[in-house]
């Protein structure tokens, strides 16, 4: 194996594979589309030296970074759980039955964790660890949902995990950014890492890191 590192893209995609369920037009989902997916993300984290993860679907469709359960995911309250029900604004966009549920997690979303969990598994198998950077853009300005409405926003952010982000991880990332100029947040404006979930806070061997680029760096933002 020569892959290093294991470089986790969740939301690069605008696929939506199956309409069922959807209240809107698509005009209305493409707006929706526009404002959340972390464009090009898949073409600047591009590494042929390293594994890549890519999600295959919209996080409209699917959130592949939001837990299953809605009582463990905070943003299941606004109704932008693993599926989004709601849009940023608040407009209902979805339906999703139980049924609907299970046949997208079952299709979708435990397809693209099975894929990451055995790259994972192959790493540790191999080098004895595993290394993930959590691959990520954000708007320059806070969405209606986010958590964090503070306006002024970093250049790159970096999101740890308290037990599977190394101190060398965050200092690495920290002595980069400030070398090249850039403001760097640390879990802010958005927090956490993901790691695969039999081994989330349990094996100190796979290490992760978020990485978050500003799209004022990269887009005009509309």
């Amino acid at each position: 194996m020569d892959k290093k590192i294991i470089l986790h893209i969740p939301h690069s995609s605008t696929n939506i594979p199956l309409s069922e369920g959807y209240l809107v037009d698509f005009i209305t989902l493409e707006k929706e589309i526009l404002k959340l997916t972390d464009w090009y993300t898949d073409d600047l984290f591009y590494s042929k030296d390293d594994e890549m993860i890519v999600a295959e679907f919209s996080r409209i469709f699917c959130d592949p970074e939001r837990f299953t359960d809605d009582s463990q995911e905070v943003m299941a309250q606004s109704g932008m759980g693993v599926l989004y029900e709601k849009s940023d604004n608040g407009e209902e966009i979805r339906t999703v039955t139980p049924e609907l549920k299970e046949k997208i997690l079952k299709s979708y979303y435990w397809k693209h964790h099975h894929k990451f969990s055995q790259a994972v598994q192959n790493h540790l198998d191999f080098y004895g660890k595993a290394v993930i950077i959590d691959c990520h853009s954000y708007p320059s300005q806070p969405l209606k949902r986010d958590l964090d409405k503070n306006p002024k926003r970093p250049d790159f952010n970096i999101g740890t995990d308290s037990f599977h982000t190394t101190k060398e991880l965050i200092d690495i990332s920290v002595s980069f950014f400030e070398k090249a100029g850039y403001t760097l947040g640390i879990d802010w404006p958005y927090s956490g890492s993901i790691v695969p979930i039999e081994h989330y806070h349990k094996n100190k061997n796979v290490s992760t890191i978020m990485l978050e680029i500003n799209r004022a760096l990269y887009l005009n933002e509309l």
